[in-house]
């Protein structure tokens, strides 16, 4: 029952759909009809033109992670497995909201929220994984990417560390590991598009030809 609960927890704060609430209050926008019809920070912050409103679309939506492994731990108490549970379901409910009719965001910022508290170690290294990969290409999408693959890499070869810094103590290697290829594997389906556009239009990965340069 306990699992059912925390799934629960995460999918309905996670499926609030921020976004095209925000949007439709404040500026009589469709998110999920405008832009790339992603309903998460990024178009929010591209259909607007507002910085303001795309950091508080992704400080909701950060929050909704945040919250549902919050409530979770307080209910539970101190158990690892039924947090990891309700943010995995969270980014679920983001990125596929009923609401919407099973439309939504690409989950990363709802993520956020809930790794900050469960395991920041995870964050940290996607943080400084996108940061790098960002000034390689100077592209969003490529660093979302690269940056969710690499980190999962580096976590595999340092689980010991995440180990040690996640919160609650993680049960073992196994749920660890679960969470963390769980959570990245709904991102990464969610950037098919992103993906598709990098390889087939941007052409990301040519390199440079001399008078290019």
């Amino acid at each position: 029952m306990e699992y059912l609960v925390s799934s629960l927890i995460g999918y309905c704060l996670g499926s609030i759909p921020t976004a095209y609430i925000l949007l439709k209050k404040i500026k009589n926008i469709d998110i999920s009809k405008v832009g790339s019809q992603n309903v998460g920070a990024m178009n929010s912050y591209e259909v607007t033109n507002s910085k303001v409103v795309g950091l508080l679309v992704m400080l909701v939506d950060m929050a909704k992670g945040a919250l549902s492994v919050i409530l979770t731990l307080e209910i539970f108490g101190n158990i690892f497995v039924l947090a990891a549970l309700a943010s995995i379901f969270a980014v679920l409910g983001h990125c596929y909201s009923p609401w919407l009719k099973f439309k939504g965001g690409r989950g990363l910022a709802t993520a956020a929220g809930s790794t900050a508290i469960i395991l920041p170690y995870l964050l940290i290294i996607w943080i400084v994984l996108w940061t790098i990969f960002y000034i390689i290409k100077k592209d969003i999408h490529f660093g979302n990417i690269a940056a969710s693959i690499f980190s999962v890499i580096l976590l595999f070869n340092t689980v010991d560390i995440a180990l040690k810094y996640s919160y609650p103590d993680a049960e073992n290697v196994s749920v660890l590991i679960l969470f963390v290829v769980c959570g990245m594997t709904i991102i990464l389906i969610r950037h098919v598009e992103p993906i598709k556009e990098l390889i087939f239009e941007k052409n990301i990965f040519r390199m440079k030809s001399d008078h290019e340069k």
